[in-house]
């Protein structure tokens, strides 16, 4: 619109000194073509505002025609002001004005080239002719410069062109690796769903943006059953391909009620507005039955399960970090039920974790405060009616939870690796004690299986025997079935390097578990204690007493004592006797007591042994 006003007002100035009508026409057309390019460009910027793509390729033509009309129109002005009037003033006027146009074209077109050129062409070689026709060395020199320009500005608009349209490429693929690192950023490079961060980003959004605090939404975290033995057999080739089969599978099963995320590894985050705990129980289910279909992988056909928690806002979060973290251990329920199944987060498996931290936080200064001992449960000799043997029990008593039972912070300190340093207290606190005892009495203390997995066991031992000065005959180690299951010639090893110093070796709680008779041929065991389950049922179950007793004779047979546990009545406590059992153990016998009133029962036995010693001597005097 500039050009066009530049244009006619100085075309108009040049007419009116002219004083030629064919130069006053070639204005007037000047000023209508410029005045047509200005409202086609106004024209074309609204239909461009609106997006309506079909009227560009018209749009460019006309421009195109236009400009190439305009540059003409200046160059013929130029070239009829040379020939028809003599007007040195007028002929200055009328060819700065083609130069000047001419030189600007080279930038305001450099995005067309080829326009660019041609209006430089059609604007200075009608000029250059004129300049030419008019005559004169001055107005020869002049017209071999502008022709010269043409190149000049020819080159100068490739140039131009040049840089502007690496600079645009530049700008493109700068937008292009935004757009790629903001999708490495955003989604999954394996399965193409959203990443952690994404997903996290959107449950905020999403649950900030509810219409109201009762508007619900359902979260799902789901985990793949046993992936890791699919990734160990196959390889991890195979275990990817699964997992993009999983999120296909998903995504489908949503069929767009949510969005699926991966969070990592083989878990899936699903969340899914506006889901109810009825939908979301509905969901569950879709979900579910997607892995009622084996996967085709590579040519495998993997039967893959998945266990699953569902959190559904508001009644089980506040937040989105609570419901993300409920969903969790709901899940974390689903596959302590037995996997391949889904959990809906209950408000008491909260408290279990929070009670679960509270103990393992108060078991890691347990032993420095004093808060752990132990209590020694006597097994007697059925023969004797001796003490043979006394078992090593832990009791912690918390200062504000009161006493805590083993069964409860046991397999606590076994997940939080606290085992192996009570362990160590255990052992060494045992013999300890067993050094204040009768030279024939044992003391028996149980071993977790995750110290099999360690090099701390036989350390352990060597130093509480050597700090306290216990022979090793005196301390016996008992052992369940489980630490038997992953054998690797390492459980082996170890316990028979532990023999061979002198300790004793128990099998405890046999008949539970899987009870292999091969245990008993590849071990060396000096004692097997039947469980009491067995035992409870003696007095009214044949089967019961069958067991038990096949148990003490196959024991017998080997030359290995028994100890038959939870003795809680007399009648039991016969049965154990004519059954053959070595020794007994029970509440009907003893209840575990702490060191000080061991030793003083020990005392009490031994006072009541020397009176009936002394009694038979005197009636054997009289």
């Amino acid at each position: 619109m500039i050009g066009a006003v530049a244009g006619g007002s100085l075309g108009a100035v040049v007419a009116w000194h002219a004083q030629r009508s064919a130069i006053t026409a070639i204005v007037i057309l000047i000023g209508l073509v410029g005045l047509s390019r200005s409202v086609s460009a106004v024209y074309f910027q609204r239909q461009l505002a609106h997006q309506h793509a079909p009227t560009r390729p018209i749009w460019g033509l006309a421009y195109e025609l236009g400009a190439w009309g305009y540059a003409a129109l200046l160059g013929i002005l130029a070239f009829a002001t040379l020939l028809l009037t003599q007007d040195t003033s007028i002929h200055t006027l009328s060819v700065c004005l083609v130069a000047a146009y001419s030189g600007g074209i080279a930038g305001r077109n450099a995005g067309r080239v080829h326009i660019a050129i041609g209006q430089t062409c059609f604007a200075l070689l009608p000029t250059c002719l004129g300049l030419v026709m008019a005559g004169g060395l001055g107005y020869a020199v002049l017209a071999t410069m502008l022709f010269l320009m043409i190149f000049a500005m020819a080159e100068i608009t490739k140039t131009t062109h040049r840089i502007v349209v690496e600079a645009l490429q530049g700008k493109y693929e700068k937008s292009q690796l935004a757009k790629k690192f903001e999708r490495l950023a955003r989604f999954d490079s394996l399965t193409g769903v959203e990443n952690r961060m994404a997903m996290q980003m959107r449950l905020r959004d999403l649950f900030d943006g509810r219409r109201s605090d009762q508007e619900p939404m359902a979260v799902f975290w789901m985990d793949l059953d046993r992936f890791k033995e699919i990734n160990d057999s196959l390889g991890h080739i195979i275990g990817d391909q699964l997992l993009c089969g999983v999120a296909e599978r998903l995504s489908h099963a949503l069929d767009g009620r949510g969005y699926v995320a991966r969070f990592g590894g083989d878990e899936f985050i699903l969340i899914c507005p506006g889901a109810d705990p009825a939908i979301a129980e509905q969901i569950a289910g879709d979900v579910m039955g997607e892995f009622g279909h084996d996967f085709e992988v590579s040519g495998y056909h993997l039967t893959v399960t998945a266990s699953m928690g569902i959190a559904v806002a508001p009644e089980d979060g506040r937040d989105s970090e609570e419901l993300l973290q409920h969903a969790d251990m709901a899940l974390y329920q689903a596959k302590h039920a037995g996997r391949n199944r889904h959990a809906r987060f209950a408000w008491s498996m909260k408290e279990r974790q929070n009670r679960t931290y509270d103990l393992e936080m108060g078991l890691r200064g347990a032993m420095a405060n004093g808060e752990l001992m132990l209590h020694y449960q006597p097994i007697f000799d059925t023969t004797t009616g001796k003490i043979a043997s006394c078992e090593a029990l832990m009791r912690w008593d918390h200062p504000t939870l009161g006493r805590i039972s083993p069964a409860e912070f046991i397999p606590i300190a076994e997940s939080c690796s606290l085992i192996e340093p009570i362990t160590a207290w255990a052992l060494q606190r045992a013999c300890q004690d067993a050094m204040e005892w009768d030279e024939h009495v044992r003391v028996a203390v149980n071993i977790s299986p995750v110290l099999i997995k360690s090099d701390g066991l036989p350390r352990a031992v060597i130093s509480a025997l050597m700090q306290s000065g216990l022979k090793a005959r005196r301390l016996e180690l008992e052992v369940t079935e489980s630490i038997f299951l992953e054998d690797s010639g390492r459980t082996n090893l170890i316990l028979s390097d532990l023999q061979r110093i002198g300790l004793r070796l128990a099998l405890d709680d046999f008949g539970t578990g899987y009870s292999s008779l091969g245990y008993l041929r590849d071990y060396a065991f000096d004692t097997i204690k039947v469980d009491q389950s067995f035992m409870r049922g003696v007095e009214d179950n044949g089967r019961y007493r069958a067991i038990a007793q096949s148990v003490a004779y196959l024991a017998h047979a080997l030359d290995v004592e028994t100890v038959a546990e939870g003795i809680e009545t007399e009648e039991q406590l016969r049965y154990a006797r004519d059954m053959g059992f070595t020794n007994v153990q029970g509440f009907v016998l003893s209840r575990p007591m702490p060191a000080e009133a061991l030793l003083d029962m020990m005392e009490t036995m031994r006072r009541k042994a020397g009176d009936s010693v002394a009694l038979l001597q005197d009636r054997r005097r009289a």
